[in-house]
């Protein structure tokens, strides 16, 4: 099949271009920006056109951390937003078929119960701190809903996973996820031969971590079995752990022997987003990497960017 992958270069679309490659079954289009602006639709539109693909994958997507989001509301609303609508409307127009959207656990109520049910989205309001993210992405799930209502012959789908990490991340201070970002700064910590790290928060907010080689597999398996695939499914690792937790693993992982103190003066987020992942264990898949080796194949990746870039 003829694959276009929107994001190629991010952590999602740089990972699942890789694994389709190199099973050697589908032919992949993953553009960068300069020659497909998914900002512009008219760019959009006349690129997949071109490349008429099969399946459209939308990974590509304006992403960051608490601060980001924090910092620049109106970037992560209407970038998002604008992307969303562009690649999916020109799929549309163009007449691909098939299309998975991505989404995010972001999308879920702040106050809903975990684990996070799929029927729980639009149920109540999307956490503060990352709330224009949010609702761009309900909107693209929203859009690829509608457009499957009023014509069936577009199976618009959208899969929702916990956290990502994993090789292909950003460790910048100012725009990481969670375990990258903790990773970048155990290893200055180490570097720097500092006996103490803080941690935003109380450490006590809980995550659920998944390797991006996990969803790679997974989204594999959803191109394969597409007919089975749920219109809107969870993907997750099925179990969370505290940010301290995740810490104390990154620093087992990294071979940081300090201590960590807190800064409860910063934010930390929604308390709990855990993903029920039974609509996933019924299409029969589950992910196969926890997190201690998750981290070290991340760090591994890690130490072999920085040397990378010393070198030049």
């Amino acid at each position: 099949m003829n694959i276009f992958v929107t994001g190629g270069s991010g952590l999602v679309g740089s990972n699942i271009t890789k694994a389709l490659l190199a099973s050697q079954k589908h032919n992949v289009i993953a553009p960068p920006r300069r020659q497909c602006n998914l900002l512009d639709y008219q760019s959009t539109l006349e690129y997949i056109s071109k490349n008429n693909p099969d399946v459209l994958i939308h990974c590509a997507g304006e992403v960051g951390g608490i601060q980001a989001n924090i910092d620049d509301p109106v970037r992560f609303l209407i970038d998002n937003v604008d992307m969303g609508r562009n690649v999916i409307l020109a799929a549309r127009e163009v007449g691909v078929k098939r299309l998975i959207n991505l989404g995010s656990s972001c999308m879920y109520p702040a106050n809903a119960p975990n684990p996070l049910k799929e029927s729980y989205l639009l149920s109540g309001l999307p956490e503060q701190t990352n709330e224009g993210y949010a609702i761009a992405k309900i909107l693209t799930q929203r859009l690829c809903t509608y457009i499957r209502r009023e014509n069936s012959v577009f199976q618009y789908k959208t899969i929702i996973p916990c956290n990502l990490y994993g090789p292909g991340d950003s460790f910048d201070s100012k725009t990481a996820h969670l375990v990258p970002a903790v990773i970048n700064k155990l290893h200055r910590a180490i570097s720097d031969a500092l006996d103490n790290v803080t941690i935003w928060g109380d450490g006590n907010s809980r995550r659920e971590f998944m390797f991006v080689g996990d969803l790679s597999d997974f989204l594999i398996a959803a191109i394969n079995d597409f007919d089975e695939l749920p219109d809107l499914i969870n993907v997750g690792a099925g179990y969370d752990c505290s940010i301290l937790d995740c810490y104390k693993i990154a620093a087992e992982a990294l071979g940081y022997k300090g201590s960590f103190s807190f800064d409860t003066d910063r934010p930390s987020g929604m308390y709990q987003k855990l993903l029920d992942i039974t609509l996933s264990k019924e299409f029969g898949w589950s992910p196969q990497t926890n997190l201690e080796d998750g981290i070290h194949k991340t760090y591994e990746y890690y130490l072999r960017n920085l040397e990378e870039r010393n070198s030049v």
